[in-house]
């Protein structure tokens, strides 16, 4: 009897060859930035411009990661890793959430320290400056905006640039306040309000990259909800010991005992319960079958 099996290969669909060259895009675009920001920061000696050149160096710190992340998850599997690098995606997440706190932290400190001691600036090179860091950041952000909702990993990216055209969108606006107030001290408290702007994400992204880690249920998926789907198909007696976690920050794996009414009709049954589940968004299912009468005594884990 021919049992119904589905290999993965791990073909690239046209999604995701989109998300890699999103992600080599991003990368040059934004060291160039940096570049040409450091430059003008030790030109105008603007504190507030090497902050910002450090900060989105940062960013491509994260773009990298995200980038060998997502050819790990790629590679086939090895004696090893038996489901592949595919997690490496889950983990490129939650370092990018620790270094958007560390970002904070830094702005912050930064700001408190400039609301102390205020320094005197210019308006324009800030203008100037992060006017061109919208443009690349907004760029940027354009590119992952597709692929955001999908994937975590994308998703933390994302949220980085957007981060980041934020802070420029400041800066802009706190160098034409200076221009018309005078008051230098505006630029800190800019600095400050994005801080907190860019803290709310990188809390929610802690949270989710965090619990992908632990193996818990993915964001979306009701477990609950799963195995009251699981019990409605026919033949279908009782649903225990479900499991579902992450295998990447996109793919989603299930195990479950199934007891069945008839287990002559497994094989149906079993399609009927995959087909089920592809559709909640699990893939890789794997499934213990059960009669009534040799109920399992496994204690639940």
């Amino acid at each position: 009897m021919q049992t119904h099996h589905h290999h993965d290969h791990s073909a690239l669909m046209p999604s995701d060859r989109h998300m890699g060259r999103a992600l080599v895009i991003g990368i040059v675009l934004n060291a160039g930035f940096v570049l040409a920001e450091f430059t003008a920061g030790i030109v105008y000696d603007s504190m507030g411009l090497l902050a910002d050149a450090g900060h989105n160096l940062s960013d491509v710190g994260g773009l990298l990661l995200s980038l060998i992340a997502f050819l790990l998850a790629q590679r086939q599997r090895t004696k090893y890793y038996s489901y592949g690098f595919r997690k490496a995606t889950v983990l490129a997440a939650l370092i990018n959430a620790t270094i958007l706190f560390v970002a904070v932290a830094v702005i912050i400190f930064e700001c408190l320290e400039r609301i102390r001691q205020p320094v005197a600036i210019g308006g324009w090179p800030l203008i100037i400056t992060a006017g061109i860091g919208i443009v690349v950041n907004g760029l940027t952000v354009l590119l992952f905006h597709r692929g955001k909702d999908r994937d975590l990993n994308i998703k933390s990216a994302y949220l980085h640039m957007l981060a980041d055209t934020l802070v420029s969108v400041g800066v802009v606006l706190s160098g034409g306040l200076i221009l018309w107030t005078g008051l230098t001290i505006i630029d800190p408290v800019v600095g400050l309000l994005v801080a907190t702007v860019i803290l709310f994400s990188a809390v929610r992204l802690m949270r989710e990259s965090f619990r992908l880690a632990m193996d818990g249920v993915p964001t979306g998926l009701d477990a609950e909800l799963i195995r009251v789907q699981m019990q409605s198909i026919e033949n279908v007696k009782a649903v225990h010991h479900i499991h579902i976690w992450p295998i990447s920050t996109t793919e989603n794996a299930l195990t479950a005992h199934v007891v069945l009414q008839a287990i002559s009709a497994m094989e149906v049954t079993k399609l009927a319960l995959r087909q089920e589940l592809r559709q909640r968004g699990i893939a890789h299912t794997t499934l213990e079958f059960e009669e009534e009468s040799t109920t399992c005594t496994d204690v639940a884990i």
